[in-house]
């Protein structure tokens, strides 16, 4: 039985996902999951990890065919206990959990299942309970409100982010934006924040990089967070902290091939200004942080790596190696508290 805390890390093309000791960085076990696994998501209640198997091989816009599956691993065994076939709906990718309504939400690309949206899936039968369309061909990150009334979804090339009602399923309002990528909730869930523009690999989007930041009474764009360059994963901490991975590339002509190691933004509450950055991997694509806020964990796709920073010195504490097969690596990560601790 697992009583420390372990942060979990996605390996792509691994196909795989790594635990790691939260306290000392050190690895433990690797398990192996179905290609091509991207995000993580914990559920404290029932003490399962979920992961979106997206697409056969490749990436958004660039795969071998979109997957339909969603794997639950039990952290503490570690080991795969239940894989569920979400067809036809296909290519899973964002989740947001609604803990205390016992919902999983999971956005799904537009299919023969209808157009882009989000599946609602009940998270002690695993059973799916509602489907909530969101206007746009491919939703790829999705974030909740806390009190689970509202979601957001982000639609990479659409020029919208999706503001949803989850109680009634039905859609609210478009919120202009030049295209978007990562998605976070503040913890009082005011404000939603994502990542503008979209990072198109074959050319450069000619709109402003930085974080949009939405009033969830309103719905509307209030204000951008301006950033020196692109900016794809976006993350708020239990302390409100906005945190941003910023990518930056040595030929502008190929997005995945001249990467240079990326940045991690930091971001006061409430006023969001720039409290400094950190050096981090290559293609930053997933942030997370610790329950209390003081430590941020980014993976780097491209240079297949975890840094750990402590968010109160802007420092780097550790790098973690990803396991994997081949190219691209580090994806999506969860931080797991051990059993009998707070939250789980």
């Amino acid at each position: 039985m697992r009583t420390a805390d372990v942060l979990a890390v996605v390996s792509q093309s691994g196909p795989s996902v790594d635990f790691f000791d939260a306290t000392t960085h050190r690895h433990l076990e690797t398990v192996e999951l179905p290609a091509e696994p991207h995000e993580l998501c914990f559920d404290p209640e029932n003490r399962v990890l979920y992961c979106p198997i997206t697409y056969r091989s490749g990436y958004y816009h660039a795969n071998s065919g979109r997957a339909s599956e969603l794997v639950v691993i039990d952290p503490d065994a570690p080991e795969v206990v239940d894989v569920i076939d979400l067809a036809p709906e296909h290519g899973p990718h964002g989740l947001a959990l609604d803990g205390p309504n016992r919902r999983l939400y999971v956005s799904v690309e537009e299919g023969p299942a209808g157009p882009g949206g989000v599946v609602v899936l009940d998270t002690r039968s695993r059973a799916r309970i509602g489907r909530i369309d969101t206007g746009a061909p491919g939703p790829h990150w999705f974030a909740i409100t806390p009190d689970g009334s509202r979601g957001y979804a982000s639609n990479k090339e659409a020029p919208f982010i999706s503001a949803v009602d989850l109680k009634t399923g039905r859609m609210l309002r478009r919120v202009p934006v030049p295209g978007s990528e990562g998605i976070a909730m503040s913890p009082d869930g005011t404000r939603a924040c994502a990542a503008t523009p979209y990072n198109d690999v074959k050319r450069t989007s000619p709109a402003p990089t930085g974080v949009v930041v939405i009033d969830t009474a309103a719905d509307e764009v209030i204000r951008t967070v301006p950033t020196d360059r692109q900016v794809m994963p976006v993350h708020i901490t239990s302390t409100g902290l906005l945190l941003a991975g910023e990518l930056r590339t040595s030929r502008s002509e190929s997005a995945l091939g001249g990467q240079e190691r990326g940045r991690l933004l930091v971001f006061a509450p409430d006023g969001f200004e720039p409290l400094g950055a950190v050096e981090v991997g290559k293609f930053p694509l997933t942030i997370t942080s610790s329950p209390d806020g003081t430590r941020a964990y980014v993976s780097a796709v491209v240079s297949s790596e975890v840094t750990v920073v402590d968010l109160a010195n802007l420092e780097v504490l550790a790098t973690l190696p990803v396991a994997r097969r081949g190219e691209p690596g580090a994806h999506g990560l969860a931080y797991v508290p051990g059993r009998g601790c707070l939250g789980s």
